[in-house]
């Protein structure tokens, strides 16, 4: 034990548990290398409790819950996966003390026990984040819920957890399980809402810096739009985290399913020392400013640039590249700090020459992509990207014949046509790769489909 105060910030993705996700899990293997690190850091505090807020757990919408069982329980059966449990000894102390603690302040706080209907088994708001930070049940837990009670109601039930903790004598951590927005792109669980993103790296600069108060005054409206379910819960642990050394660090963040999974650790900066830091990714993707060493690439920024900023459409021309086809469909795509910005692109040739294509395609990605804003001239420096040309397409008769890091793919269904391209971060199996474009034409699974597959030649 070398330091006194831990706090931690947990996605809750049933589907990053392998045993729920199986090969998909791998695409959320950014936040699972993070909750491992997470894992050690909790093992090395070596908190006599663990104090869990889960936006899953049974409550009321005026009244905080605090698990008093002496012994808790619950698996992912409901995911397909019940052999994914956990048993886990509670703390019947510590939870009484939480909720004198809490009628003392005037907060509305009830023990869970009492009201039976309530579920009672641990649900998977706890034991995700618990399968990677404490696996085998070896420290107890408080279960509590949150409400829909004011910002400064939730970060005061977070000082009473703290007041409960030190009056019992009780060293404990604290977990503040919640996702982000559920709204990141169309294919979203929840639908898709332009400003998802935005609270997202909104919430993460506020967190990156340890500015809780910004956190507790993030915008309503914004929050609504975004569809998150962590908020509150991180409310309660600022609270818990209160007047002492801790700082946080953002240690990772993805939104591979439309949703935004984000990990944290709050304690004094010299205990974050090993823990790696998150970062908004750039040029993952190449093509940013300076490393634009290919034609293509160089036409689409050219194009991008002059479009936002002065509303012009230059002449395309590709003459400095004679290698390129004359013709061939092409998509653009585009990123921002390692996140989609927008795509846009055509199977077959449109326009008279590729380099029109290109032009056309580029604006397109920039200004018409259905599930972002148009770019904005402020957002022109960090924009990375790359473009795709790509070969004609040819008939396959099965999955087997597809490899996702070679072909893209094409799924067609009547009128509806999806296509995805090649060597896609997360997409690794050609079931993947086939579903996903399924999803984007509105072809429901099990439907009838003819695939075609096809190469690309990447430029970045």
């Amino acid at each position: 034990m070398s330091f006194d105060v831990l706090g931690i910030i947990a996605p809750h993705p049933p589907i990053m548990v392998e045993a729920v996700g199986g090969s998909d899990a791998a695409a959320t293997e950014r936040s699972a290398s993070a909750m491992r690190s997470l894992h050690d850091l909790l093992v090395r505090f070596a908190p006599e409790t663990v104090v869990i807020v889960s936006p899953h757990a049974p409550g009321f919408a005026d009244t905080f819950t605090v698990s008093t069982a002496d012994r808790l329980k619950g698996d992912l059966g409901r995911f397909g996966a019940r052999q994914a449990s956990l048993t886990s000894a509670g703390d019947p102390d510590l939870a009484s003390a939480i909720l004198e603690e809490a009628e003392a302040t005037g907060l509305a706080t009830v023990a869970r026990e009492q009201y039976p209907h309530l579920d009672q088994s641990l649900d998977h708001g706890v034991l995700v984040p618990m399968s990677f930070l404490d696996p085998n049940g070896e420290f107890p837990l408080v279960v509590v819920s949150f409400t829909f009670l004011s910002a400064e109601d939730h970060i005061e039930f977070g000082r009473c957890i703290r007041r409960a903790a030190s009056r019992v004598g009780r060293r404990i951590a604290m977990v503040a399980s919640g996702d982000c927005s559920h709204r990141l792109t169309p294919d979203a669980p929840a639908g898709f809402a332009p400003r998802g993103r935005i609270f997202d790296e909104q919430l993460i600069d506020l967190l990156s810096h340890s500015d809780w108060a910004g956190v507790a005054a993030i915008d309503e409206g914004l929050r609504d739009e975004a569809g998150e379910c962590g908020w509150r819960s991180f409310l309660i642990l600022s609270g818990f985290l209160e007047d002492t050394p801790a700082i946080v660090r953002v240690l990772a963040y993805e939104g591979p399913w439309g949703v935004g999974y984000l990990t944290a650790a709050a304690a004094p900066p010299d205990e974050l020392a090993g823990l790696p830091a998150f970062t908004p990714a750039r040029g993952e993707k190449n093509g940013q400013k300076g490393r634009d060493k290919t034609a293509p690439v160089r036409l689409a920024r050219t194009t991008i640039e002059s479009y936002v900023r002065n509303g012009t459409f230059p002449s395309p021309d590709l003459s400095d590249d004679p290698g390129l086809p004359r013709m061939a469909g092409a998509f653009v795509s585009l990123h921002s700090r390692g996140d989609l910005r927008g795509c846009i692109g055509t199977i077959a040739p449109t326009k008279a020459t590729l380099a029109e294509e290109i032009a056309g395609n580029a604006v397109q990605a920039a200004t018409s992509d259905p599930r972002f804003p148009a770019l904005r001239s402020e957002e022109l420096e960090a924009l990375e990207i790359s473009v795709d040309v790509l070969h004609e397409p040819e008939p396959v008769g099965s999955l087997d014949d597809l490899d996702p890091k070679v072909f893209g793919v094409i799924v067609t269904a009547g009128r509806r046509r999806g296509l995805l391209l090649p060597d896609l971060d997360g997409v690794d199996t050609a079931e993947q790769q086939v579903r996903i474009a399924r999803h984007k034409a509105g072809i429901a699974d099990g439907e009838p489909i003819s695939l075609e597959r096809f190469k690309v030649d990447r430029y970045e």
